[in-house]
């Protein structure tokens, strides 16, 4: 299974760092994934042969009032936390030619309300604890920042698989379901999870925020609003665990042997409860 923090990391021993493909070795068929819908009007950003520059993606992107900048020694020389930097000069510390980096741009083009808004709670946070201590909300935060997803509901009724664990329930006989729209994934906000999907087969887990309403847009803006107000994301536990490679139409391999990988789909924790959907 393939976990995502702040840095991506596999779930060997050796806890050892995601390392992304090289430009030239990634297909960009991969890009054709319902992970990254949002994306299709960036995708010549995606797909072409070489690197966009941080200069180009300062054009093309609509960025409003925030600009990307080369993290580079003279940026990092103010001495400001990253996030803090974001607020206070309206720089997103960017490394050049740098898949994590370029997919964080693209959230904050195509999802700026969840991205200002977290940025706002990181920073109340950051003056609370200092710069160098962390708290479960800070964790929270994060973790939605790299490996969020926002999943609709019309009806709340729906959760009660994904609250048991009882994956065949939410995937296989739920299938329909998801075909009819009555569940489905309103936006993928994590950078980290589209980083480690450009390997097509990897099983990633989103963590998730659920709203109940019939509307993408309008659960977008639910959870928007949410972290502004700071009623959510006060803690990881917060957040739903969802394997994404369940989800029909998600992964190549949809047979009896994926879903009876336990490590991936794995079951409830004795006391383990979600949060009812905003």
């Amino acid at each position: 299974m393939a976990t995502v923090g702040r840095h991506a990391s596999d779930s060997s021993a050796t806890r050892r760092r995601f390392v992304a493909p090289p430009r030239e070795a990634v297909d960009a068929a991969c890009f054709a994934h319902p992970l990254f819908g949002a994306l299709a009007p960036f995708s010549g950003l995606l797909a072409g042969a070489e690197w966009p520059s941080i200069e180009t993606l300062n054009a093309v992107l609509p960025l409003q009032d925030k600009r990307l900048g080369e993290q580079d020694a003279a940026l990092l020389a103010d001495g400001r936390h990253y996030e803090q930097r974001i607020a206070e000069t309206g720089e997103i510390a960017t490394r050049a030619c740098n898949w994590h980096d370029l997919f964080n741009a693209l959230v904050w083009a195509r999802h700026p309300a969840i991205k200002r808004a977290l940025n706002t709670r990181q920073c109340l946070h950051i003056q609370q604890m200092g710069a160098h201590a962390r708290n479960r909300a800070q964790a929270a935060l994060t973790q939605f920042d790299e490996s969020g997803v926002i999943v609709r509901v019309r009806d709340a009724g729906l959760l009660a698989a994904w609250n048991a664990h009882d994956w065949q329930a939410l995937f296989v006989q739920g299938a329909g379901r998801w075909a009819s729209g009555d569940i489905g994934v309103a936006a993928v906000i994590g950078h980290a999870l589209m980083e480690q999907a450009l390997l097509p087969t990897r099983l990633l887990v989103g963590k998730c925020l659920v709203v109940q309403g019939k509307d993408d847009a309008a659960c977008i803006a639910a959870v928007a609003r949410a972290l502004d107000a700071g009623t959510v994301l006060q803690d990881p536990l917060e957040l739903r665990p969802l394997p994404l490679a369940g989800i029909p139409g998600w992964h190549p391999r949809q047979d009896v042997g994926l879903y009876d990988q336990t490590a991936y789909f794995r079951p409830l924790r004795a006391g383990r409860g979600y949060p009812p959907p905003l």
